[in-house]
Parts: C-alpha cells; structure tokens; sequence
C-alpha cells in the first residue's frame, strides 16, 4: 500500500495541484487535512474519475480533513468519542478502514501561544484523541494515524529550537502527549528528507523560510509495528512544496 499525508492549505486553491499529483504519484490512499471547503465544494467527482472514494468530515471555511482510497473507504467515523470542542467539536478527525488498513487522517489544533485557551485545547484534544486511537487498536490489527500534528517531536525537528522558545509546537506538554499516543503501541515512521539533514515537511510561507530549509516536521505517520517493520519507503515530497501557489506543507509518501 502506498499512502500519503497533505495538508493542503484549502482544497479549492489547490485542486489542480492535487490532481495532478495524484496521477503522478498513484497513491492508494490519501489522508488530507485543512481541506477548508464545504461537502459542496469538495471536488469528488474530479478525484472519482482517477479512482478514489472520498471521504470527508468539513464544515466550510475552517479546518476540514478528508480520506481518499483506491482500496475502498470502510466503516467511515468521522470524529472520535470524547473529542473536546472548541467550544463545539470541529472538522478535525476522520478514520475508515482501507484495504484492511485502518487509516486515520487528523488535524491536530494549533495552540495559537502557551497563554491562549486553545493551547489547553489543544492538549484536551490530544488525549481525547490517545484514548479513541487506544479503543481502535484494540479493535484492528494494522492501523496509522496520520496527519498534521501541529507539534515537533523534538528539537531536532525544528530549524532552530531558540527561535521556538516560549512557543506552542515545541512545549514539553506537546511532547509528552505524542509521547502518549506512541505509547498505544504505534512507531514513528519519519521520511528520509529530500534536502539537508532533517525530514522538515511545513515552512512557513514568509521570508524565503522554504528556500532556506527553515521548516519543522509537524506532519507525522504513526503505525503499528507490523506495518512500520514492513516500510519500503517513505519520503517527503519537497516538489509539491514548490512552483506557483503550493501549500506551506509538503506530502509525506509511505510504501508499505
């Protein structure tokens, strides 16, 4: 199976984008996040014809995450029990079983600063999500959880810790919480980086931060063991990062 993970930064901006990439690449399945865009607006005829169900859980303008499969898009669950609201819950999680493959695509919240309530948030929502994924494991054999985290597992995954400091994505509560959910029984798949020494996959879109390689690895793949020993590839792909109106992510390719 090969999957991949994309936040997109709207589908609609970057449709023609995403088209293209998707007949190049041929992943069977694609976990998408701030798709921003309403069930309406969301191209499922277009990815259709290239032979992908989608699934999708958005609400409009904000947020939004989407599952597309080549290898069908199963007991779909759009949410997670428990999940915190902001203060209602948002478009943040969606999961479905891919060819024997339960597959989650989430978009962790932001955090926005230490002092700011969607900092706890952000951590209420981690542990809600630890122990849904926690549920499901026991549920399925083989399972990942993919997507954008919004958080650096480590000072290494960040193009400067000094610059971070007294920042969200770096604290150590953020830390420990993906710290937690690995604890469920998954590993952390971490790509080979396309350029320098440190598997980067978001830079920002404000002075030149991309050309630079002044990133952070904030999209994450976990899995379950079995699937992680049985990773052929995975790769970051910087490509899409670049040329005229690319999201400030770039997709991460697994083959397991």
């Amino acid at each position: 199976m090969r999957l991949a993970t994309w936040n997109v930064n709207s589908i609609k901006a970057r449709e023609p984008r995403l088209l293209a990439w998707l007949e190049e690449k041929k992943p069977d399945v694609v976990c998408l996040q701030e798709v921003k865009s309403t069930t309406e607006q969301f191209p499922t005829e277009q990815i259709g014809e290239l032979g992908y169900t989608a699934a999708t859980h958005v609400d409009g303008r904000w947020n939004g995450v989407a599952i597309l499969s080549k290898v069908g898009a199963d007991d779909v669950v759009r949410g997670f029990a428990g999940e915190p609201g902001f203060p209602e819950p948002e478009t943040r999680a969606i999961s479905a079983t891919c060819g024997g493959v339960r597959v989650w695509s989430i978009y962790v919240p932001n955090g926005r600063t230490p002092e700011d309530p969607h900092y706890q948030y952000k951590l209420n929502w981690l542990a809600a999500l630890r122990t849904a994924v926690a549920a499901d494991l026991a549920a399925h054999g083989d399972l990942v959880v993919c997507g954008d985290f919004n958080v650096a597992p480590t000072d290494a995954d960040v193009w400067d810790p000094a610059v971070f400091v007294n920042s969200t994505h770096v604290t150590p509560p953020e830390r420990a919480a993906l710290a937690a959910l690995l604890d469920t029984g998954l590993r952390d798949v971490v790509p080979t980086p396309m350029k320098g020494p440190f598997p980067f996959t978001y830079w920002d879109y404000r002075a030149g931060m991309f050309h630079q390689n002044k990133g952070m690895r904030i999209d994450l793949v976990y899995a379950t063991p079995k699937l992680a020993e049985g990773v052929g590839a995975a790769v970051i792909d910087r490509e899409a990062r670049k040329g005229k109106g690319p999201s400030d992510h770039a997709p991460i390719i697994v083959d397991f």
